[in-house]
């Protein structure tokens, strides 16, 4: 699968956020550049979330929301997904100027208290946990699922070579 260039909106520091863009772009093929939300809340903000959202009245530690519906694994094409694409602005010559074009891939929304907390459980850094419930929510936004066991083994083996990519696999 051909690389496709991976820009995290988010307020992780730069030293954080460019290792996870490089990683993530792996997991998908696009023909323009894409972006991805990545919002951090609190429970309380993500417990409404999942209640109006799904339906749920309880603390998660991760929510997804894609922009458009992806069988996983597809190839994203921005024709086919134009209330998707997005103008990248620039500066030229003191004004502002269309440099491009981007997708957007959807926002993940995670909780920062629950992933200390699991983090804690699992006994790894709060940035692994950070770094699996991203991947997560990005293979959400990419089409992915774990409702079905066959599904879910898919899913499972994605975060995991993304995990692997940003040297952060799983201790046994």
């Amino acid at each position: 699968m051909t690389t496709s260039k991976l820009a995290l909106d988010c307020a992780l520091p730069k030293a954080q956020r460019a290792p996870l863009e490089r990683a993530f772009e792996t997991a998908f093929e696009c023909d323009v550049p894409a972006v991805l939300e990545l919002l951090f809340v609190s429970e309380e903000e993500i417990r409404a979330l999942n209640k109006e959202k799904r339906g749920v009245d309880a603390v998660t530690d991760v929510l997804s929301f894609p922009s458009m519906a992806l069988c996983a694994g597809e190839r994203i094409c921005a024709a086919e997904h134009r209330d998707c694409v997005e103008p990248v602005m620039g500066m030229r010559k003191g004004e502002w100027v269309q440099k491009g074009e981007h997708i957007y891939l959807g926002s993940v929304v995670i909780c920062a208290k629950r992933a200390r907390e699991q983090a804690e459980e699992y006994g790894h850094p709060y940035e692994r946990e950070i770094a699996y419930l991203a991947a997560h929510g990005l293979l959400h936004c990419l089409g992915y699922d774990h409702m079905a066991e066959e599904e879910k083994r898919t899913m499972r083996e994605k975060e995991e070579a993304l995990m692997r990519l940003l040297g952060l696999e799983r201790k046994e």
